[in-house]
């Protein structure tokens, strides 16, 4: 049986600037997400990881290869993966509920009744129970990215992709978020069944991932695999951690 729940099957996708030159972003680049893994890619800004992860998630359609999701062309956005993007986008008109509720509108075969609940259990997942009310000015930031998170959760989706999700918050509520991901994805019940991580945090990305691709710069290319094989919660004191964190380094330069 085929371990990949999504393949990157030889992607490559460019952009045109104002004066018409063509920026390439992504060249011939091809790999898999596995089953129930959490998988790293870093590489350094501006490298083409936001571009790649919106091609995973049905946003932009590559200008060559395909996606596949179990074996599927992924042609659309589709509530089987679920993107959270560097900043909290919310719609500040709504309350913190009704901005999880919105996706699952295109959900099929579910009440209005049904989708209360279920956007409340994901609140309460997070963090946020007795913030339902609440609007998207009243929060902070680490709660806008919990809301976000919510959101992202309650489609039970099997792909959770994240674009660098930490990087705006303060260190405290970094680290406590990167804890309750870890946490919820090693929970049996709960989706998703694999995690995608984009970053330039090369520690953030040692602490959370089991295999870690390393990206060239632009054109983004995989120039390189590690596998991280320490048990987790992760100590990023212990020297093994860092052998990882010089490894990836040495791959990046």
């Amino acid at each position: 049986m085929d371990d990949a729940i999504l393949k990157v099957v030889d992607v490559s996708h460019s952009y045109y600037t104002k004066k018409g030159a063509v920026l390439e972003v992504i060249k011939n680049m091809s790999f898999d997400v596995k089953y129930g893994e959490f998988l790293g890619i870093v590489g350094q800004s501006g490298s083409g990881k936001t571009t790649l992860l919106k091609i995973m998630a049905g946003l932009i359609k590559p200008l060559s290869g395909k996606v596949l999701y179990k074996g599927k062309p992924v042609t659309g956005p589709t509530p089987a993966i679920s993107l959270v993007f560097q900043e909290p986008v919310l719609f500040p008109w709504l309350t913190v509920l009704e901005n999880v509720v919105l996706a699952l509108k295109r959900v099929e075969n579910i009440s209005k009744d049904e989708m209360i609940v279920k956007a409340q259990s994901f609140l309460d997942m997070v963090g946020l129970s007795g913030f339902e009310n609440s609007y998207p000015g009243e929060l902070s930031g680490g709660m806008k990215q919990r809301v976000v998170l919510a959101r992202a959760l309650v489609t039970n989706p099997d792909v959770l992709l994240m674009d660098e999700p930490f990087s705006n918050l303060d260190p405290l509520t970094a680290i406590s978020l990167r804890r309750e991901i870890d946490m919820l994805r090693q929970h049996e019940t709960l989706p998703p069944t694999s995690v995608v991580l984009v970053s330039h945090n090369v520690e953030e990305i040692v602490e959370l991932s089991d295999r870690v691709l390393v990206l060239t710069s632009r054109p983004a290319q995989v120039t390189g695999e590690i596998v991280i094989d320490m048990a987790k919660p992760r100590d990023r004191r212990t020297p093994r951690f860092y052998e990882y964190v010089d490894a990836i380094f040495t791959l990046m330069s």
